[in-house]
């Protein structure tokens, strides 16, 4: 199952990103969306999986703050700041944050933390960054997307 996996879009959506999001199967968003026409666009696009970022205000109220799914046999947990990650979240095999707008991907305790960075506006000279992954047979493989500077 092709996965795609960003966050802290601000309110755009490139592009750029929409293409990489034609191709995914399914597409998880770690919050700071900012519009409910971003959601909207990317829920036409592929099955959609979405937490509410602390600038997501009272039209996100329906989003939730964090979420537990299942795909291609890998369990995620979405949320957007890792430091209000639900206590005990279950057997999960990788969170997916936000909100620092820096990219991880990193394993520790065998545990996999996953931040795309962000694909909206840039700010402080940062990558703009999302993930494309491969979850199947309860494993997962993940390739870093860094979007050109140059880009819209």
């Amino acid at each position: 199952m092709k996965l795609a996996i960003l966050s802290d879009t601000h309110g755009l959506l490139r592009p750029e990103v929409v293409e990489h999001l034609k191709s995914a199967d399914a597409i998880l968003h770690a919050g700071d969306i900012n519009t409910q026409a971003i959601v909207d666009q990317m829920a036409d696009i592929a099955p959609l999986y979405i937490v509410r970022g602390n600038n997501d205000k009272a039209w996100a109220e329906a989003i939730p703050h964090d979420l537990t799914v299942t795909l291609g046999g890998v369990t995620f947990v979405l949320v957007h700041n890792k430091k209000e990650l639900p206590a005990g979240p279950g057997q999960v095999d990788a969170v997916v944050f936000g909100h620092s707008h820096k990219y991880v991907q990193e394993e520790k305790d065998g545990l996999l933390w996953l931040n795309p960075g962000s694909c909206g506006p840039r700010r402080f000279h940062q990558e703009i960054t999302m993930m494309m992954a491969e979850a199947a047979d309860g494993r997962i493989r993940v390739e870093k997307i860094t979007i050109p500077h140059g880009a819209t």
